[in-house]
């Protein structure tokens, strides 16, 4: 339902979908070698005289040390969340109209809001669809909202539990390391300063320029590798590791945001196109045209064994656990009015009814006494005789008859259970 209250105002005006939120968590801990390798990561992008063949040597040559390199991964964060904000992370031309409201819309006010929406959508959708076609949340299938936009929705700021957020983590640990003054922090620094500067001077390539760009780059890794080995040692040692971790689960959400998002035109379309191919299972002659063109055996089973499991399904068998199905049994006995003979001295009736027993043969049955039958039917299933009254026959075929009742139930309540349980 659509609220009406604000919602004049809302569409009158600019959502200015940002990341702003993203980078001033960064902020926090924007501090020594953190930030000076933010800087220098963002010279290095910005830069209008290095090719991106050159730019991308740099950052592998400085990326040795890849948890001290805090620019590369932060500035790789950034990056991707402006991908999802201007629709460039689905691969494709992303097309916006402008001037299509009241207000004027410039894409490069939202970054491509158009887009932004699209994922949304696509995310919201994902909600429904998967419960309904695999029977578990979207997040089982590592495909809920944060699965999809977590960086953008302060996840490196909050926790489910009782452990570090991630930027917290990465604050302490930098504010840690920073406060320590350690000589080899301040000649990494010194280092990642002296390649910025030289950077941010060229401006046009010369003979000599790749040499002196490979000698700056070098020293920058030759001093994380030095600041490294320091903090290999304790007390850093702890925030060297806690470091490591930060680094990997800002990149593995990243990578998880990215595979999910940049297929998630495909994945949505074939979620959907399978439910309204089951939708189609409900027409005799397309369930079996289905059947037929489609070659692979799941599909193909799906709509053989569709009308078979469709009379198999029935509201009256659901039950929740186990524990509940005896009386689900006893229910619809009682619904069927059975059992329906209830005293074995009374032969006749328990005749008749073992004739109606799909287990048994009745041929020449008309011509029996019902004492006669009694015994026939008891031989069929077997059941002892010899030496057995006709009265204590009667009671051990009118128990195997309630029984079997009993267990026509139970199996058409498994047949419910199993036509109505994905898989």
């Amino acid at each position: 339902m659509t609220i009406n209250k604000g919602l004049k105002s809302l569409a009158e005006s600019s959502p200015n979908f940002s990341n702003q939120g993203l980078e001033n968590a960064i902020n926090d801990f924007k501090l020594g070698f953190a930030e000076k390798n933010i800087t220098l990561d963002t010279a290095i992008t910005d830069n209008t005289v290095l090719t991106d063949s050159q730019k991308n040597d740099i950052k592998d040559t400085i990326n040795n040390i890849g948890y001290l390199n805090v620019g590369r991964y932060i500035n790789d964060l950034i990056r991707h969340t402006n991908t999802i904000l201007d629709g460039s992370i689905i691969p494709g031309d992303v097309v916006v109209e402008t001037n299509q409201t009241t207000f004027d819309y410039q894409p490069e006010t939202y970054g491509g809001g158009g887009e932004f929406v699209e994922l949304l959508q696509e995310v919201q959708s994902l909600q429904t669809l998967i419960p309904e076609l695999y029977g578990v949340s979207a997040a089982e299938k590592n495909r809920d909202v944060n699965d999809h936009f977590g960086s953008l929705n302060n996840i490196f700021l909050e926790t489910e539990d009782s452990s570090t957020p991630v930027f917290t983590s990465l604050k302490e640990n930098i504010t840690f390391i920073n406060n320590a003054s350690l000589a080899t922090d301040t000649a990494y620094q010194t280092a990642i300063d002296n390649l910025k500067n030289f950077i941010n001077s060229v401006v046009a390539d010369s003979s000599d320029f790749q040499q002196t760009l490979n000698t700056f780059a070098t020293a920058v890794a030759t001093a994380a590798t030095n600041f490294d080995t320091t903090l290999q040692s304790h007390p850093y040692s702890v925030k060297r590791t806690q470091m490591i971790a930060n680094r990997d689960s800002i990149n593995t959400q990243v990578n998880l945001e990215t595979s999910n998002l940049s297929g998630i035109r495909t994945y949505v379309e074939t979620l959907t196109n399978n439910t309204s191919y089951t939708g189609l299972a409900e027409d005799p002659q397309l369930r079996k045209l289905m059947s037929r063109v489609a070659q692979n055996p799941n599909w193909q089973t799906y709509f053989n064994d569709y009308e078979t499991n469709l009379a198999n399904l029935n509201p009256m068998y659901n039950v929740d656990t186990d524990s509940d199905k005896a009386s689900i049994i006893d229910r619809v006995l009682l619904s069927e009015g059975l059992p329906d003979v209830l005293d074995h001295v009374d032969l006749e009736s328990v005749a008749n009814k073992a004739k109606k027993d799909d287990r048994i043969d009745t041929k020449n049955f008309d011509y029996y006494t019902a004492e006669q039958i009694i015994t026939k039917c008891c031989q069929q299933l077997g059941i002892t005789t010899a030496n057995r009254s006709v009265y204590y026959q009667s009671e051990s075929l009118l128990n195997n008859l309630n029984d079997r009742d009993r267990q026509k139930i139970a199996d058409a309540l498994d047949l419910n259970e199993s036509s109505d349980t994905l898989s």
